[in-house]
């Protein structure tokens, strides 16, 4: 299997800033990129308050915290992106993913790891325009990727056995759970997950009850989250693209239609938690 001692993360938004976090939190040299220099800055902060607040209920100290970040090198020019895995978060998009993995591929070698973080977009799809797509692979973390224990690694039609074999020794090596699924419209999780959102927002939309509500109960019957409190932290514009991408994946199919009520919300700006407003106000 190949040895990874560096790791790079395209997107330094929530997830890739998480999962960076995660990957220096586990010793590896990893390199944070994103065109926008200001939501560098944005993830070096974030950063920053995470391993604070770990320091503060003593899981690490303030030498782990320092070491941790000293890892983490932040950037802006593409060219730095050289390293043993590439995981791109970046928007959900397949030709901006396409664009993105023939620019790395052009300037590393044909044995570096190529993954994405995608929600939906099937990885077959993606590998279909890389060089080599046997090395592309899924490696779907969940917000927030320090805390939330489970990873799916999803293998496309040419993906190479000991490739998803590989990420998934070194992510389990993370302290991360790991699941193998094959290729699908958003794989396990965001399949199943969809129906969770949707009928709640059905519910919502024939008025049987308010959002609040909906959220008590099924917080009542043992979720940590009714489905409106988790749209605001996951962001109701990126839940409502995954939302949009599974029933288009899926041929239009009803089941998956989204909701008029999410799109508005994404019409405003309200977009949960990060824009400071979505179905509740922070």
């Amino acid at each position: 299997m190949k040895k990874i001692n560096t790791i790079a993360i395209a997107g330094a938004g929530t997830m890739g800033s998480g999962i960076a976090q995660v990957t220096a939190s586990s010793g590896f040299n990893t390199i944070l990129f994103d065109i926008n220099s200001e939501m560098l800055e944005k993830a070096k902060l974030a950063i920053s308050k995470s391993l604070q607040y770990l320091v503060e209920k003593q899981k690490i100290d303030i030498i782990q915290s320092e070491k941790i970040q000293s890892l983490i090198k932040y950037t802006s020019n593409i060219a730095d992106l050289v390293a043993d895995l590439i995981i791109e978060a970046v928007v959900e998009r397949l030709d901006v993913k396409h664009q993105f993995f023939q620019s790395v591929a052009a300037i590393n070698g044909e044995d570096t790891i190529l993954a994405t973080n995608t929600s939906s977009i099937p990885v077959t799809q993606i590998a279909a325009k890389i060089p080599f797509p046997e090395r592309v692979v899924g490696i779907h973390f969940f917000n927030p990727a320090p805390i939330m224990k489970l990873v799916e690694i999803i293998s496309g039609v040419q993906t190479d056995l000991v490739v998803a074999q590989t990420c998934k020794q070194l992510i389990e090596g993370m302290g991360k759970t790991c699941v193998m699924a094959n290729d699908a419209p958003g794989f396990i999780v965001n399949r199943v997950a969809r129906h969770f959102y949707v009928e709640g927002l059905k519910v919502l939309e024939e008025n049987v009850a308010s959002f609040e509500t909906i959220d008590q109960l099924m917080e009542s019957s043992g979720f940590k989250m009714g489905p409106f409190r988790l749209m605001d932290l996951i962001g109701v514009d990126t839940n409502f693209s995954v939302t949009n991408s599974v029933f288009n994946l899926f041929h239009q199919d009803g089941k998956f239609r989204p909701s008029r009520i999410q799109q508005q919300k994404v019409d405003a700006g309200m977009n949960g938690k990060k824009s400071k407003k979505g179905f509740y106000a922070y």
